[in-house]
């Protein structure tokens, strides 16, 4: 009875399948297996090496682009400071030409007061001459009237009215002259 109660445990027992089914489900996993190592497996393998290569071309697209993008930052870099010094050389010029332009512009302003400072000069010189002549001849009238009034004779004659005038002014002026000596 122990034997068949062994034989019905055995039987019974969940854990173990029975030897046929075992074996079938052996044979059909070594087969789905066998397909898929030969089918499906090749074809993942291939997909993982074709991801695994975009990612290492991605990373090595990445780092050409930022090596590139490094270039064109050193050049604009390059070039922003050109730029800077180059403003930096035209302020100056500017600046310069400025400052040359004002000291031309002075020169100028200084010869233009001179000549007009000068042109006055001339302007009183030649008043004082006419205003002098002028003078003089109507000095030199009053004096013939007035000498002609003292001598009681008429000195209309009139190289001697130049003469008599002329030694009178010459006369005033000398006396004028020492005047300004003495001061």
């Amino acid at each position: 009875m122990i034997a068949l109660v062994q034989v019905a445990a055995e039987a019974q027992n969940p854990l173990l399948p029975p030897i046929p089914e075992l074996v079938i489900g052996l044979v059909a996993f070594f087969i789905v297996f066998a397909f898929l190592a030969k089918k499906l497996l090749p074809n993942i393998n291939k997909v993982l090496d074709e991801r695994h290569e975009a990612i290492e071309g991605g990373i090595e697209k990445a780092e050409a682009l930022q090596a590139e993008a490094q270039d064109v930052l050193e050049q604009y870099k390059a070039q922003l400071a050109e730029a800077r010094h180059e403003a930096a050389r035209l302020r100056q010029e500017a600046q310069e030409q400025g400052a040359a332009l004002i000291a031309e512009m002075r020169v100028e302003g200084q010869r233009q007061r001179e000549e007009i400072i000068a042109a006055g000069h001339a302007q009183i010189e030649a008043d004082r001459k006419q205003a002098a002549q002028s003078l003089r001849q109507d000095v030199g009238t009053l004096a013939t009237t007035l000498a002609g009034k003292l001598v009681g004779e008429s000195l209309e004659d009139h190289a001697r009215q130049s003469r008599v005038i002329d030694r009178f002014l010459d006369g005033l002026e000398d006396s004028a002259t020492k005047a300004e000596a003495v001061r």
